[in-house]
């Protein structure tokens, strides 16, 4: 179940308490809105199968990819998969884990498992749970981590409008070691 917390960031010490929580899907969406992220659920309707490869993913969402692309602003896509069993799972961990900004919109569809992510914006850090069906669009220039945890198990389509794909400027800020991460 998608989660919200928010997390007041000015003398909240090492382990903050959330100022809001929520696992209610129209709070969260109405809560992200607020701070210019878009949330939206979307039915992950496809079955795929066990460890499916990116060509698999994308086949089986090809309406909703072409829904996101007609606005024009994300024509590269791929799938991500990630499992406990990734040779990179722990060094990839660490480099979402640090703080960083990208220089277009990071979205992404989960259509299987979670990840965690942290959004620092002025005085706050903004943790979404996301799970299968949701949809999610971080603005750029924001800041922000992501958690896939110890043990990751996801499945996610990732949208850029950059033909490079995932590209971070990090801000250098140990911020993300004061916040809870995913179990």
């Amino acid at each position: 179940m998608s989660h919200l917390q928010i997390f007041a960031t000015n003398g909240s010490g090492d382990h903050p308490l959330p100022t809001f929580a929520s696992n209610d899907p129209a709070l969260i969406t109405a809560e992200l809105a607020e701070r210019g992220i878009g949330f939206e659920r979307w039915p992950a309707h496809t079955e795929l199968a066990k460890g499916a490869g990116p060509e698999a993913v994308l086949a089986a969402y090809a309406a909703e990819i072409a829904r996101v692309q007609a606005s024009g602003s994300y024509p590269t896509v791929d799938a991500i998969r990630m499992t406990p069993e990734h040779p990179e799972r722990e060094a990839l961990r660490q480099k979402f884990l640090a703080e960083h900004i990208h220089s277009e919109d990071e979205v992404r569809f989960f259509v299987e498992g979670k990840g965690l992510f942290c959004l620092h914006i002025g005085d706050e850090v903004v943790q979404v749970l996301c799970e299968a069906d949701d949809w999610i669009r971080v603005p750029a220039g924001t800041k922000h981590w992501f958690d896939m945890g110890s043990a990751p198990q996801f499945c996610a389509i990732r949208f850029f409008d950059n033909p490079e794909g995932w590209v971070a400027e990090f801000t250098g800020e140990a911020i993300a070691k004061h916040f809870p991460l995913l179990a």
